[in-house]
């Protein structure tokens, strides 16, 4: 059995101090120029409409992000593309800060900032694998995940407090500043590696590619079953999608539907470390498929139209077990060829941005004709249904199901090495 990775050994690889340290300056960043822009595009206009198209167009890249830029990652040395990345969305956050841009220029200068996103994400996975090796890359992706939650609270909070106290302009100045310390992290922090893929295996055009990567991750039953794991997600965070019409219903307001859409992720957040501490690689993979039943499941309670105390309990226990994501993760990394692992990565991602798009939409729908806490209860009854049914198929997975699965992911997270597949 590998030893167990402690943090102090994650931290102590340099390299993994520094894309770290980017990963909150970039995430961060990220929020505070959503959320600004946002409240700029309100206070102008005073259409909620109008603010939530906003806020819509800083998801939206991560479609075409996911299907045609992820690959740069493999294309390209993983660096240099997020180094590129953070320097990109460093200028156009730039000319954002500009005064008296116009409105539509303002919200396309969003969209293209968020589309570099998607690369920069993929290049970031890929790479970690390369920086940390065995129980310590396990244990970083944990950081990172963990990092990643943080940062998105974190940033949504500096972002509504910057504008209140210093004005937008100031805060999308601040966040182009934010790029740029993210970059000069990763280009002096971590060494340079050649591109994964191939010359060969690039000649083909944007579509043909596309095509493989999707031939890739969903022609491979193991790989295929792990990124639905992943897009379970879109079950058990309906509570986000429906915090406002829920928390109204229980007679709360602002402060009611800030604490529910924040429970969605506090449990994970908290959960996250210690389980991927304290639980051993066989167990997380074995662990996988009942977490993910738990995870939804738990949102049926929903049922019993509890009040605001009893409900942030469950969605915070529903996010808890939500660590099974980790295990799912990591094994789809592992599994993934190194060469086509970013766009793998970046069509797993696309997935979940858009399902939560697509079940936000119809939960809002059906809380128009339904109580809030039944339409949690339908969503998280119908994810452990399917979390039941991906969990059977993992188990038969060939040749690496059940105990196989568990000693194959083990010890691929515990080589030196990253083998041929990987799991989102």
């Amino acid at each position: 059995m590998p030893p167990r990775a402690t943090f102090r050994d994650v931290f102590g690889v340099r390299e993994f101090r520094a894309l770290w340290s980017s990963v909150i300056l970039s995430t961060v960043g990220d929020r505070l120029a959503l959320v600004a822009l946002t409240l700029l595009v309100y206070d102008r206009t005073k259409s909620p409409l109008l603010a939530a198209v906003v806020y819509a167009t800083g998801y939206i890249p991560w479609v075409i992000g996911g299907l045609f830029l992820a690959e740069l990652a493999d294309r390209y040395p993983r660096r240099s593309v997020m180094v590129f990345c953070d320097g990109a969305r460093a200028v156009l956050v730039a000319v954002m800060a500009v005064p008296h841009v116009p409105l539509t220029v303002l919200v396309a200068l969003l969209f293209a900032v968020t589309a570099f996103a998607p690369p920069f994400e993929s290049a970031k996975a890929s790479v970690t694998p390369a920086i940390l090796h065995g129980e310590r890359y396990v244990l970083g992706t944990a950081v990172l995940q963990t990092t990643l939650l943080a940062g998105e609270v974190l940033g949504a909070v500096a972002g509504g407090v910057a504008v209140a106290f210093i004005g937008v302009r100031p805060s999308l100045a601040i966040d182009a500043v934010t790029f740029i310390v993210s970059g000069l992290f990763i280009g002096l922090g971590t060494a340079a590696r050649p591109a994964a893929a191939r010359p060969e295996s690039v000649a083909s055009s944007p579509l043909a590619r596309m095509r493989d990567g999707f031939r890739l991750v969903f022609g491979d039953k193991a790989l295929r079953t792990l990124v639905l794991f992943g897009w379970l997600v879109v079950f058990y965070t309906i509570p986000a999608g429906i915090a406002a019409p829920y928390a109204h219903r229980l007679g709360g307001g602002p402060i009611a539907t800030g604490l529910i859409i924040a429970s969605t992720a506090l449990g994970t957040m908290i959960a996250m470390p210690p389980f991927t501490r304290f639980v051993g690689p066989r167990e997380r993979i074995n662990l996988m498929g009942p977490l993910a039943i738990l995870t939804c499941g738990t949102l049926v309670l929903t049922v019993l139209r509890p009040g605001l105390a009893a409900s942030l309990v469950i969605f915070s226990l529903s996010a808890a077990f939500g660590v099974y994501q980790n295990a799912a993760n990591t094994a789809f990394v592992v599994r993934a060829p190194n060469e086509r692992r970013a766009q793998a990565f970046g069509i797993a991602s696309m997935g979940v941005i858009v399902g939560q798009g697509v079940a936000f939409v119809a939960a809002g729908a059906a809380a128009e004709v339904l109580p809030p806490p039944v339409v949690i209860a339908v969503g998280g009854g119908i994810g452990a249904i399917a979390a039941f049914v991906l969990t059977l198929r993992w188990r038969h997975v060939s040749p690496a199901g059940g105990r196989h699965a568990a000693g194959r992911s083990g010890r691929a997270a515990a080589g030196s090495s990253v083998p041929t597949r990987r799991s989102g």
